[in-house]
């Protein structure tokens, strides 16, 4: 494992804000690096392509911003990939003199001195992919004026490693969006829906030649208007992420300082039939090219065919395009809570061999709808499949995300030998018409005649089992029998009383979803894991709807997963900024 010092752990940390800085400000990161030897390794420098500074002001203390510079490994060898040296960054200052006057946040850049126009930062250990480097708390300068601009460039060093630099800039003045929070009904039916009226002000120095309104929500909530003016992209089916749709839509216009805006016709937001826990963001940016790339972020976006989404003035006030003074008011976001239920169905399988033979069982589960279901903002798992072994067999081959535990459901050491009960979490969202495929591989030791082991969809806790969504749980446990007699059962889990099984295997329930719902991919290592001391399989939550933080997400490496990570790592990072206001 990479050895990293405290204050490498504090950038660690931050690397989300970097992150930010990276996805959700029209960033950049530095050139193609030279082609290097295969044992050196090539590390890039980011961070904002732009930042606006407040004008100074006749009276008080300027008012700062915070430009994170951010340094990315593209390692994926999480465990030897990293590089345990110093290194050094160095921060050519003169572009911006008489501009903006720069410091570093001492707390989390201790070892950062500015002299003159050069500034230099120490520090050692960089791990595998993207982390924050250092804060730049950067001012406008005594007697600067509006409009004036200046680059500063950053560049590293280190033996046995290269760095490709990196040039931000930092403008005086700009435009101010500032997104204003909708009033919304958040406890919902399915079918139900409501005005989204959209709106937003411009509190800056500028005006903002044009707007870029992104609008992201997630697989229960759809907004039936499709404008000529906005492009659309749904996230990819094969990712376990939330099948969010995004919007972006350029509003054409001059929108001036001290003006309030809002939407000619509102919006409509419809809680769907598979709502269930679900999140709305929208989201106000000068428009532009550069901006509108950065969104996209390499996802496929299709064009609306409908009318023309406008933006039409509230209150108008005093009157060249520009960053922005404070990214960090541009988004709100909503969490909608919907009355449904998804019917969670497992399945087992009958297979034969004679003794000292190996046999393949697929069992898993599927997600019958009508929701789907989503921990967005916990993350947490959203299931469990527990499966008993039968007897006279033990597994040899199990799939990543299962974890072996004892008999009685309980935390396991040994995860190489055969162990009698395994447990397989989910991803943190279960689409409609998807679920869990689990191939296990099993050697029959002694042959016996009907043989099963249950397999169950549970909560996440062993202890309370019960899946708060679920209204049938009777189906929620089917078998997997070995060297049966006869054919076994054709229908999806068990049915009946909620008291178990009928003891008879069960397919994997051959309902197909509509078009329209996208399984889910699943398949993916589960991010949850036992450790430690505590029971294997009871580190999730109840599926509750927590209101701390943004969006979690998981990492897909799709395009569209980064253009959601821009969205919910700039609300984390707005929360930071604060400290600087």
């Amino acid at each position: 494992m990479t050895p990293f010092t405290p204050r490498s752990a504090l950038r660690r940390a931050a690397g989300s804000l970097a992150a930010a800085g990276l996805l959700a400000a029209a960033s950049l990161v530095g050139a193609a690096a030279p082609a290097q030897a295969a044992d050196t390794p090539v590390f890039t420098l980011g961070g904002p392509a732009e930042t606006a500074l407040h004008p100074y002001p006749e009276n008080g203390r300027p008012k700062s911003s915070t430009v994170g510079i951010s340094l990315n490994n593209p390692s994926e060898d999480e465990e030897n990939g990293g590089f345990g040296g110093d290194f050094t960054l160095t921060f050519d200052l003169s572009g911006v003199a008489g501009v903006a006057d720069v410091t570093f946040d001492g707390e989390a850049n201790p070892d950062c001195t500015v002299t003159g126009t050069k500034a230099v930062c120490e520090d050692w250990g960089i791990w595998p992919g993207l982390q924050g480097a250092a804060d730049l708390v950067v001012t406008a300068a005594d007697g600067s004026e509006s409009g004036d601009t200046g680059t500063i460039t950053v560049t590293g060093q280190a033996d046995g490693a290269t760095f490709t630099p990196f040039t931000t800039r930092l403008t005086v003045g700009g435009p101010d969006l500032v997104m204003e929070r909708l009033p919304f009904r958040t406890e919902l039916t399915p079918g139900e829906k409501q005005q989204a009226p959209i709106t937003f002000a411009n509190r800056g120095t500028r005006d903002a030649d044009g707007v870029l309104l992104t609008l992201r929500y997630s697989r229960g909530l759809d907004i039936p208007q499709r404008y000529s003016n906005c492009e659309y992209t749904v996230d990819d089916p094969e990712q376990p992420d939330f099948g969010s749709t995004t919007a972006l839509c350029s509003v054409a216009g001059a929108f001036e300082a001290g003006a309030t805006y809002t939407l000619a016709t509102p919006l409509t937001l419809e809680a769907t039939e598979r709502a269930y826990y679900d999140t709305f963001l929208y989201r106000i940016q000068e428009d532009s090219a550069a901006q509108r790339a950065s969104q996209r972020a390499g996802a496929l976006f299709e064009r609306g065919a409908g009318g023309v989404l406008k933006a039409v003035p509230v209150k108008k006030g005093a009157a060249a395009r520009s960053t922005d003074l404070n990214p960090y008011d541009n988004q709100q976001d909503a969490d909608f809570r919907t009355e449904n239920t998804a019917d969670f169905v497992a399945y087992g399988d009958q297979v034969a061999g004679p003794e000292g033979s190996t046999v393949k069982a697929d069992i898993g589960f599927r997600n019958e709808g009508p929701a789907w279901i989503g921990h967005i903002r916990s993350g947490e798992d959203v299931a469990t499949v527990d499966f008993t072994v039968p007897q006279g067999a033990s597994v040899t081959s199990k799939p990543e995300r299962c974890r072996a535990v004892t008999a009685d459901g309980k935390y396991r050491e040994d995860q190489t030998s055969p162990a009698p009960r395994y447990v397989c979490n989910t991803s943190m969202t279960v689409r409609d018409g998807s679920g869990l495929d689990l191939p296990f591989e099993l050697r029959v030791d002694k042959a016996m005649v009907g043989a099963s082991g249950e397999v169950t969809v549970r909560n996440t806790w062993l202890q309370n089992p019960k899946l708060p969504f679920d209204p049938k749980p009777a189906n929620n446990t089917a078998f997997l029998v070995l060297n049966g007699e006869g054919g076994g059962a054709d229908s999806g889990g068990t049915t009946g009383s909620d008291g178990g099984g009928s003891g008879e295997p069960s397919t994997p329930p051959t309902s197909a979803p509509d078009p329209e719902k996208s399984p889910s991919g699943t398949s993916g290592s589960s991010a949850s894991t036992t450790s430690g001391g505590g029971s294997a399989g009871t580190g999730g939550g109840s599926g509750g709807l927590a209101s701390t933080g943004s969006i979690a997400l998981i990492s897909s490496g799709t395009a569209a997963a980064a253009l959601a990570a821009g969205l919910v790592l700039f609300t984390a990072a707005r929360r930071r900024a604060a400290r600087h206001a």
